[in-house]
């Protein structure tokens, strides 16, 4: 067990519902940054009510999913590629939620739901990996109602880079940085479409301090590869302090 008072922790003064997570089990299944922080962050900015129909879409661990369910009494499709249904399963009947976290293993172009379903979407350090692509959203609001909200929260720069990296990013940027952008970008993104008009956009306050907060609480229980990267990670955010890197958060209404 960590020692709350060794180092960091993940009470945060912000984060109030995320306080009641057992930490442990919140680091154990974790897959990036913190995920229900990154849900609270949105829920600051848009509704989830009881009784909706929601899509966690990149759900991972089904962490995001089992808050909002909780939360906020939502029935929650925790959907996912890279972790299988059954997984998930455990953690939902562990949390006592079956009776609204569905898991579904699928990946994000071939969604097995109908049409106009969803009370609302939202994804959380996951889009990223799919929404890039100009085509993507007006795939995905198809399963949304008219008049529903779509949200996300996802790694940003505070700019558009293009090609020039910053040199004091360099020697800690991956390829797969090219998908991080900032909120104007993906308010654009979002708008060109014509399938949704958006409501809010913008970088999460101090994302990046929360970033790192939750890197260096998780540093002592990672394993092989993560060790590389969570260290990595620290030194990337604390050479940036937030000049260039944060979260991105926005929100849309299908028209």
């Amino acid at each position: 067990m960590i020692d709350a008072m060794a180092g960091p922790t993940l009470h945060h003064p912000r984060y109030l519902r995320s306080n009641g997570y057992d930490p442990q089990w919140v680091a154990r299944n974790q897959m990036g940054p913190n995920a229900l922080w990154l849900a609270e962050a949105l829920t600051e900015v848009m509704a989830i009510e009881p009784g909706m129909n929601v899509l966690d879409l990149g759900c991972g661990k089904a962490l995001s999913s089992i808050f909002l369910a909780r939360e906020f009494g939502a029935r929650v499709w925790a959907t996912d590629l890279w972790i299988p249904a059954a997984e998930n399963q455990e953690r939902v009947v562990e949390a006592g939620l079956t009776d609204l976290v569905t898991p579904i293993h699928a990946e994000a172009h071939t969604l097995p739901f109908a049409s106009n379903f969803f009370d609302a979407i939202v994804s959380f350090d996951a889009y990223q990996y799919f929404g890039t692509d100009d085509l993507y959203l007006g795939y995905l609001v198809d399963f949304l109602k008219p008049g529903c909200q779509l949200g996300a929260v996802m790694p940003a720069t505070t700019r558009e880079l293009g090609t020039e990296i910053p040199e004091a990013l360099a020697p800690f940027w991956e390829w797969e940085f090219c998908s991080f952008h900032p909120p104007g970008w993906w308010r654009t993104h979002w708008m060109k479409t014509g399938k949704v008009s958006v409501d809010h956009a913008d970088l999460v306050e101090d994302g990046w301090r929360d970033w790192l907060q939750f890197n260096d609480f998780i540093a002592p229980l990672v394993e092989g590869w993560w060790i590389d990267e969570v260290a990595k990670t620290h030194d990337m955010l604390t050479v940036d302090q937030g000049t260039e890197i944060g979260f991105a958060r926005i929100v849309a209404t299908r028209g």
